[in-house]
């Protein structure tokens, strides 16, 4: 290669990098030899592609114009002429785009600011319950225990027994389910039913004995299975020993006074009315949560409705259906009786809320399962049944 491919300047008689000389052989300078024919071959030769930037040497002009002009003037030329290319398409983008809102907004027109917009309709609170099937069932349990606790007292702690069972098997049942706990139900099932008995027969006595029994046979017969999990499986068959059928026991000790089904008839109203309270106050005027990470749906104001109607309740109750009970003592059994129940229904959402279950079973329409109308019930039987016999003897 020689020099003047690097932009060595052209020199007469010579062909340049853009091509050949205007300007042919001079006549009578010697014949064609070599050099003539490199530069016929020049001629002959296709125009290179020049590359926008500057070719290497610099600027390079020839007798037919100059070449592709370069430096930094030129390069901020381009450069802005590349700048408005783009700001052309920018405006070009933003111009299709308000044309294309425009279209949609007359496709679709707004409401003016100042005119009236339509009121929501008022959303109506909610029991979170069918009450039609609860009021129905619970009509029905009613009369179930209003007629067995009056005709035959026998029968009504048939009824608590079978209560009893039921209510253990929906606890074993959501243990298992939910948490691998397999606390055995079978003695469970025996012994509280025979601890009801007891307590009916023999009193308190009797009933610390089956529950002693019970809980010895829960260890004996878990022994029946592989030891993994026996702490966690007999520990549970102890707990629901004690929370069901052992605190059942009293309802059945406080049928055994003389006036046995007037004593159980008002713990009964004095719970149903303590849950009724609560439940009309706080759906009508609640406000602040009792426990919102337990039962969020309890509130101050439906305790407070719980205390005002149990007290009432409980004034009337010891006045004209206990005997020997008087008004005050009826104040004092319906707010201890409204602080168990809360406290009672506050303890068996806690387990299930553990369990990650909104009731204990289905067993009963709108009420949930029979530990769900057991869970008030449970712990208000020993309060109201040591309260009566403080105030009026055992009977």
């Amino acid at each position: 290669m020689n020099d003047s491919s690097w932009g060595a300047p052209p020199h007469a008689g010579q062909a340049g990098y853009w091509g050949p000389a205007d300007q042919a052989p001079v006549p009578g300078t010697g014949p064609a030899g070599p050099a003539y024919d490199a530069q016929e071959a020049q001629q002959t030769r296709p125009m290179p592609i020049v590359p926008d930037g500057p070719a290497h040497g610099g600027d390079q002009d020839d007798d037919r114009g100059a070449a592709r002009l370069s430096g930094p003037l030129f390069r901020d030329e381009n450069a802005r002429g590349a700048s408005v290319r783009a700001e052309s398409a920018r405006d070009d983008d933003l111009r299709d785009h308000r044309v294309r809102t425009d279209t949609f907004r007359e496709q679709n027109p707004e409401p003016m600011p100042d005119a009236p917009q339509p009121a929501p309709a008022p959303q109506k609170k909610s029991a979170g319950r069918d009450l039609s099937s609860a009021i129905g069932v619970g009509v029905g349990l009613g009369a179930v225990i209003i007629a067995s606790l009056f005709i035959v007292k026998a029968v009504f702690v048939g009824v608590i027994a079978v209560a009893v069972v039921v209510g253990l098997w929906e606890l074993t049942s959501r243990l298992q389910e939910r948490k691998e706990i397999r606390a055995p139900l079978v003695p469970l099932a025996i012994g509280g039913a025979a601890m009801v008995v007891a307590g009916y027969v023999r009193g308190a006595e009797g009933a610390w004995v089956a529950m002693a029994l019970t809980a010895l046979a829960v260890l004996v017969w878990r022994m029946t299975e592989p030891p993994e999990g026996y702490l966690k499986d007999v520990t549970a068959g102890v707990f629901a020993a004690f929370y069901v059928p052992f605190l059942a026991t009293f309802v059945a000790m406080m049928l055994t006074a003389d006036d046995g089904p007037w004593r159980v008839l008002t713990f009964l109203l004095l719970t149903v009315v303590s849950d009724t309270g609560a439940y009309a106050v706080g759906w009508r005027f609640g406000k602040h949560k009792l426990a919102p990470r337990i039962s969020p749906g309890k509130t101050r104001e439906g305790l407070l409705g719980a205390v005002t109607f149990a007290m009432v309740a409980g004034a009337l109750c010891l006045q004209f259906l206990i005997d020997d009970g008087t008004w005050w003592q009826g104040l004092l059994l319906g707010l201890a009786v409204a602080a168990s129940a809360t406290l009672g229904d506050l303890g068996e959402s806690m387990i299930k809320r553990d369990l990650g279950i909104k009731d204990m079973g289905t067993l009963l329409p709108g009420h949930g399962g029979i530990m769900d109308r057991l869970d008030s019930l449970l712990p208000t039987a020993p309060v109201v049944w040591l309260l009566l016999v403080l105030f009026v003897g055992a009977g």
